[in-house]
């Protein structure tokens, strides 16, 4: 992407989950990395997972919804020898927001602000510090291909972000910078666990219950951990994927074709 040795990236809400695991991947590729998010404890033992690797990982603990912290990582990205490589979109929020429920006020705005409003926002202010020929990644999920009652924010959030990649593919091309999303399918992470309870708790079922049925309905029987997603996050991310662009990749057992 650039002569440089070393590629700089960010992870949003990178100290768990996929965040955690893309993170480690680019540190272990060479890269310099800076992860963010709310939980500054799951970011330093993420940065400290890191010691020995080719690359560094470096934690920042912010609220991306405020423009200090938005800031702070411009400041971050202007800071280095080499101008930033990768940014990859991934921190979000869940919860439910059924017509006929009471959810937690605002619930709605949240949701969007987080999931679709803040991928923009770092990718505008973050555009200028980006070699050309950069990456960009976006997570979605397969509720940005379909939908489940009473998640309507998160759904038309998650398909919000398939929008969002396929329009700055298009408007970043001319740069060669690479625009893509992966849309994964339940995943083990406390979002996923935390949405199993609440989808139990409306439906009168138990957790257990509710695991199997949705694992009935992958037809390869099981929920991916976070590492599985790193393979396929460090190629869109790397130089071998400069002609991939624009696309939303599945990574769900099955579960969608679409």
């Amino acid at each position: 992407m650039h002569s440089t040795a070393t590629k700089t990236s960010i992870v949003t809400g990178g100290g768990t989950g996929i965040g955690r695991a893309v993170a480690l991947a680019l540190s272990g590729a060479g890269h310099r990395v800076l992860i963010c998010g709310r939980r500054e404890t799951a970011l330093r033992e993420t940065a400290k997972a890191a010691e020995g690797q080719t690359g560094k990982i470096e934690a920042m603990a912010c609220d991306l919804t405020q423009a200090s912290a938005v800031q702070a990582l411009v400041d971050w990205a202007a800071s280095g020898a080499a101008r930033l490589s990768c940014l990859v979109n991934n921190a979000g929020i869940s919860g439910m927001n059924p017509l006929d429920g009471k959810p937690e006020e605002d619930l709605w705005d949240k949701i969007l602000e987080t999931n679709l409003t803040v991928p923009y926002r770092l990718a505008k202010a973050l555009l200028p510090h980006m070699v050309d020929g950069g990456r960009i990644l976006n997570v979605s999920s397969v509720l940005g291909k379909f939908g489940v009652p009473g998640y309507s924010a998160y759904c038309a959030s998650k398909h919000g972000i398939i929008g969002l990649t396929r329009a700055l593919a298009m408007e970043l091309a001319p740069r060669k910078i690479t625009v893509n999303a992966i849309c994964p399918g339940w995943v083990e992470t406390d979002m996923a666990r935390a949405g199993m309870e609440g989808i139990a708790r409306r439906l009168g079922v138990s957790v257990e219950q509710f695991r199997g049925d949705a694992m009935s309905r992958v037809p390869l029987g099981r929920m991916l951990v976070a590492e599985e997603i790193a393979p396929l996050a460090l190629y869109l991310l790397s130089d071998a994927a400069g002609m991939m662009t624009g696309q939303a990749i599945n990574l769900c057992g099955g579960a969608t074709t679409a």
